[in-house]
């Protein structure tokens, strides 16, 4: 068996493509207090690996008064506008957890070469000071000893956010087991708002986190459902009965279990990248949205449950209200998902007049999402230096793109964000539906022919679909865009394996699709 070196494969790769600070340590005090009606506010973000600069983007908004959606260009999210905006909301209402529903990590060159493996985000996301984290699968993509490495830096300051997960256990050998690092990682902790007692439940996805990431191999985790009973029948017997569980499980697993829990009240959800809100986030060119934010759906108990996501890559701000009863029931909730944009514009390529700004302002603010937004220069300054890092890296030229190079995680799949993100062009040709991304593709070929050039031969090669993450657009290829293209720093292997054992794996794959509970990242391509 050979190993391929990550450096050495993305190399090869672009040669084939010619704040206010909220989180405390640990629970809470809780003494015993009788139990009240609460109003509730839950920011929130999720899955923004270590997208920390702002996106140009285009938008579709009126620029004369009561006219018809124009192409609108502004800058489009980054973390600087997450941290101004939470701070902002956040100084809106009384009583305000701020939560990030895991996958903090792995996704630019911010992750692994700003400095250490997610020093960079660690210290944006402690400029929010988040009063809870849940381990997303992408955290273990350094293993047990690299989550480890990146809380030593979200706690390295005086915001000690917590970091949950209910169905995580860390086995012996493990840098993050009990014995060597105790509090690193809690089941769940409590948090007091109001004069109430809150209690917050983290869970983390278990197929998806051992077959795609690298924890240790003694580091198990327990089905979703089982341990957030468990903990929730452990907080309610505590008196507790406001329960918010952070699941990082993905949109459609999430309204799966929350039919199966008792006791549960709010979902602050990842993985899926699900963009929820009204249609305008379609019609302004934000995106499609799966759902109503937040959706509303019943748990075992028959009592409502409020369900919310916040897209992907520090774009979407989530702002959900929750009252409760006196006995722990929502009674309502109510919410929006923050679009964060800039305040400069340009409408075919050259900057907008003052009466074109005003009515690109109107038409944002008649979206109900749209929310301009002036990047924290707290955030700002303590960027720069990961910035400067990264610079001349990431311009390094590598290779010509002619034509897009569409993405599909699935042959025959939508060009929803769940199957891609390629242009709306790529998406509406059929040949791509037909046969699958071109980027999967062209990774999986690049594969084989190095395997072929340099390290004994191959007679096949095998790429999973939602590994290649974004289609490439025309123009030079740098290496960040490469790395944007493959950023989980997996180790690529030579293996000699029988027929039989292909068959599983693409059976294994196809399942992982189409079976129960499936997501669409397991398809597996073949050069």
């Amino acid at each position: 068996m050979k190993r391929l070196p990550t450096a050495l494969a993305i190399g090869l790769l672009a040669s084939a493509l010619l704040a206010a600070c909220g989180g405390g340590g640990g629970s809470d005090p809780v003494a015993p207090v009788a139990p009240q009606p609460l109003d509730l506010t839950i920011l929130h973000i999720n899955d923004h690996h270590s997208n920390l600069d702002a996106k140009a983007k285009t938008l579709q908004l009126a620029t004369v008064d009561g006219g018809a959606p124009a192409a609108v260009a502004t800058d489009f999210g980054g973390f600087p506008r997450v941290v101004s905006a939470i701070e902002s909301l956040s100084q809106q209402s009384a009583n305000v957890l701020k939560l990030h529903a895991g996958d903090a990590l792995t996704g630019t060159l911010y992750f692994n070469r700003a400095g250490d493996d997610g020093e960079a985000d660690a210290a944006l996301m402690n400029t929010v000071c988040f009063d809870a984290f849940t381990l997303g699968n992408h955290e273990f993509d350094k293993g047990d000893s690299g989550l480890k490495k990146f809380i030593d830096f979200l706690h390295k300051g005086s915001c000690q956010t917590p970091v949950l997960s209910a169905n995580v256990t860390f086995g012996a050998n493990s840098a993050l087991a009990p014995a060597k690092a105790p509090g690193y990682v809690n089941k769940s902790v409590v948090l007091q708002r109001g004069g109430q007692p809150i209690g917050l439940v983290g869970l983390t996805i278990a197929s998806k986190t051992k077959a795609s990431s690298m924890p240790d191999a003694d580091t198990t985790f327990e089905d979703e459902t089982i341990a957030a009973q468990r903990e929730i029948d452990l907080l309610r017997a505590r008196g507790i009965n406001k329960i918010v569980v952070m699941s990082h499980m993905g949109y459609a697993y999430d309204k799966t279990v929350i039919a199966r829990l008792s006791g549960v009240d709010v979902v602050v959800g990842g993985d899926s990248h699900t963009l929820l809100g009204p249609d305008t986030l379609r019609t302004a060119g934000i995106g499609s949205p799966a759902g109503a934010y937040p959706t509303q759906l019943t748990n075992k108990d028959g009592k409502k449950v409020c369900l919310v996501q916040a897209w992907e890559a520090s774009q979407v701000v989530g702002e959900l209200k929750v009252s409760f009863d006196a006995s722990g029931d929502v009674t309502s909730c109510s919410g929006t998902p923050h679009a964060l944009m800039g305040d400069t514009f340009t409408v075919g390529g050259v900057a907008a007049t003052p009466s074109q700004k005003t009515a690109i302002l109107a038409s944002a603010a008649a979206t109900g999402v749209l929310r301009v937004t002036v990047p924290s220069p707290v955030a700002i300054n303590t960027l720069q230096p990961f910035k400067d890092k990264i610079a001349v890296f990431a311009q390094t030229i590598v290779a010509t793109v002619p034509a897009e190079l569409c993405t599909r995680r699935v042959p025959g799949g939508k060009g929803t964000i769940a199957y891609g993100n390629s242009s709306a062009a790529c998406n509406a040709l059929g040949e791509v539906s037909m046969r699958g991304g071109d980027i999967q593709q062209l990774v999986a070929q690049a594969f084989l022919e190095i395997a072929n050039s340099s390290y004994g031969g191959a007679d096949i090669s095998l790429q999973n679909g939602g590994g290649a993450r974004v289609a490439l657009q025309p123009g030079t290829v740098t290496a960040a865009d490469v790395n944007t293209v493959l950023p989980f720093g997996n180790m690529l292997f030579r293996l000699d394996v029988t027929g039989a054992e292909v068959k599983g794996m693409l059976e294994d794959g196809m399942q992982a699709v189409f079976g129960p509970s499936g997501t669409t990242g397991p398809y597996p391509y073949t050069g």
